[in-house]
């Protein structure tokens, strides 16, 4: 039986090698977790930013832990960061080196570790390349026992650890390094052996290998794969989109370390690959002209390049129940000194049946449905729209149990919304139309409320004004409309990152794209993340107005050619919501009608007409 004991931590510090982006991340778990860090990097800058990165962020990542977590830490760790090795790593119990990926720096690394660490330290490495076991040249026999791959992703989007071996690791380094892990709100396995790829790589570099086969025995194309892919697993990132992403040269060298390790056959994976696309310049987004996988964006029309010609099937292929707003001022408004108490949410349920769920409401715009937790979220422009008096509230999908998420007076004319179920802690993003501003905060209560995006100019200018907003949390990027003043054709649709960059506000940010100028009026938005292609309502003049539109925006997408328009002649639409499984899309507009457009014919079938005056829609996906 082992003798092994786990070293005590106290204030003792984790020590953190490489202060890039993902150091600096897998520092801020520790830090949210209870844990004293300190920072090695030679660089001042790359200090800097991470310790930037760590105060803007420490309570964001503590929020994330889950509640169920072995051990409640009563506050949140210290941070530091140095330039030399020596006085990172004294006196710490555990080392966890983010270096590059150069197996001999790793090496020498773990050699100088050994050297200058307690003797008590456990050293992890987070290389995704390499096994521990070949970075032990230069380590006493008695360190080899204390050291071991921990692999992380890119948290607090992706909260696994990978655990592993170096062929002599303690044993009771595992669990313990599990509950310290745990503790961090991480997702930690541990594989029982050492095993190039981990767990979890090896299950994608086997769907890649197949994929490659696929392709090069001529049995399907790439837009096929991924579209069977995304309907088996209601997956948004799909096998060769992402080797695409990746860099097909790239694909090619982590196989290469497949076949050389397990004598595998390349010639329909990796040397096909070289033959047919490399040797042809073409490395997917690497390489845009000449495309990868999937064809150049520069031989194609931007639709047809998108992929969705043909929708993804849903598991479901039935209507699903609808949930969309009444903004309160159409016929059924019988008393107009009620105006700004008239909104109404209403569902539609698969049958036809039509039900008011809430009324009362100031002006509702924008709706979205949290299925795991069975609440819908809403906006509330106000009564008036220079009072500065917009909300966003919450209910129980049948209408009881309302709370507000942000009361009157934090946001100005609130419009679309969108819900992006991130971990733990789902989150609102939306429009503030007279703000002139995109927004973020969490769904629960309205905390960490931000602003990603600042416009300038007066109040007044409605060119500045945002209205619509999508997300594509793949790509990490937003997206929103612009309308401009009323039959002006000064409508506008933007795209930026999801975060600000470091260094930059809401209003100085340098990464705003303007995707498409001069478009009538756009207002709501959809992105489909795996096709990249967007879509949007537009209330603007006939003919390009009234529409339901859809363009390509991957690959540099953009500008007035690339744009479909789907469908025509509704009555200044508003609201929209995709059903891409079924070939299918909900709008509503301020005519009173809800329809269902076919996305390929532009066929529209209406749902429900009558005096109302409809704004935002939501669907609840079974």
């Amino acid at each position: 039986m082992s003798s092994w004991q786990p070293p005590s931590i106290g204030s003792r510090p984790v020590a953190l090698l490489g202060a890039g982006v993902l150091g600096r991340r897998i520092a801020c778990t520790f830090v949210a977790g209870g844990y004293n860090v300190h920072i090695r990097d030679p660089s001042s800058e790359a200090r800097r930013d991470a310790l930037q990165y760590i105060e803007e962020h420490k309570q964001e990542y503590a929020d994330n832990i889950s509640s169920s977590t072995t051990t409640t830490k009563s506050k949140l760790g210290s941070y530091s960061a140095s330039e030399d090795i020596e006085s990172a790593v004294k006196d710490a119990w555990l080392v966890i080196e983010a270096v590059p990926e150069k197996l001999q720096l790793k090496i020498d690394t773990m050699a100088e570790l050994d050297r200058k660490a307690s003797a008590d330290c456990i050293f992890g490495s987070n290389s995704s390349s390499f096994k521990s076991s070949l970075m032990l040249d230069k380590v006493s026999p008695a360190r080899r026992r204390l050291i071991c791959n921990v692999h992380y992703t890119m948290p607090p989007a992706i909260r696994t650890v990978e655990l592993m071996t170096d062929g002599e690791t303690e044993p009771g380094v595992f669990p313990f390094l599990t509950d310290v892990l745990n503790n961090c709100g991480m997702l930690p396995a541990t594989a029982r052996k050492e095993s190039t790829g981990f767990i979890f790589n090896r299950l994608w570099a086997a769907v890649k290998r197949e994929t490659l086969m696929i392709l090069a025995e001529g049995v399907s194309d790439a837009s096929e794969i991924d579209k069977l892919w995304q309907h088996m697993f209601q997956a948004k990132v799909t096998p060769c989109r992402l080797m695409d992403q990746i860099g097909l040269d790239t694909v090619a060298f982590i196989e290469d370390n497949y076949i050389q390790e397990r004598h595998l056959d390349g010639s329909l994976t990796v040397n096909w690959l070289r033959a047919n696309y490399l040797a042809q310049g073409k490395l997917g987004k690497k390489t845009s002209d000449e495309g990868g996988l999937y064809p150049p964006t520069t031989t194609q029309s931007a639709w047809e390049h998108s992929g969705s010609t043909t929708p993804t099937p849903r598991a479901t292929e039935t209507q699903p129940p609808l949930f969309f707003l009444d903004v309160g001022l159409g016929g059924n408004l019988t008393n107009l000194s009620k105006v700004s108490t008239n909104g109404k949410i209403l569902r539609r349920d698969p049958s036809g049946t039509i039900t008011t769920l809430i009324r009362n409401q100031p002006a509702p715009d924008g709706i979205a449905v949290c299925a795991s937790t069975n609440r819908l979220f809403w906006t509330n422009m106000g009564a008036h729209p220079s009072a500065r008096d917009g909300s966003l509230m919450s209910s129980a999908l049948d209408g009881t149990d309302i709370q507000t998420v942000l009361a009157p007076g934090q946001v100005h004319t609130p419009k679309q919304l969108v819900l992006v179920p991130t971990p733990h802690r789902p989150k609102l993003y939306f429009c503030d139309r007279e703000g002139m501003s995109v927004h973020r905060c969490d769904a629960a209560d309205g905390s960490h409320h931000e602003t990603l995006v600042q416009r300038a100019g007066a109040v007044g200018d409605q060119t500045q004004w945002c209205v619509g907003i999508a997300v594509d949390p793949v790509a990490a990027k937003i997206y929103w409309t612009q309308k401009g003043h009323s039959k002006a054709g000064q409508g506008r649709i933007f795209r930026a990152g999801m975060e600000v960059p470091q260094g930059e506000t809401a209003a100085t940010r340098s990464d705003i794209e303007t995707l498409f100028d001069g478009l009538p009026e756009p207002i709501d938005l959809e992105i489909e993340s795996g096709s990249e292609v967007l879509y949007w309502t537009d209330r603007g003049e006939h003919p390009r107005g009234s529409s339901l539109n859809a363009a390509y925006v991957g690959g540099g997408g953009g500008g007035e050619k690339g744009v479909r328009i789907i469908a025509r002649h509704f009555h200044e639409p508003i609201g929209l919501q995709l059903d891409v499984g079924r070939g299918r899309a909900y709008v509503t507009d301020l005519g009173g009608s809800v329809y269902e457009v076919d996305l390929q014919s532009g066929g529209k079938t209406v749902l429900c007409a009558d005096e109302g005056c409809y704004t935002g829609i939501a669907a609840l996906w079974a």
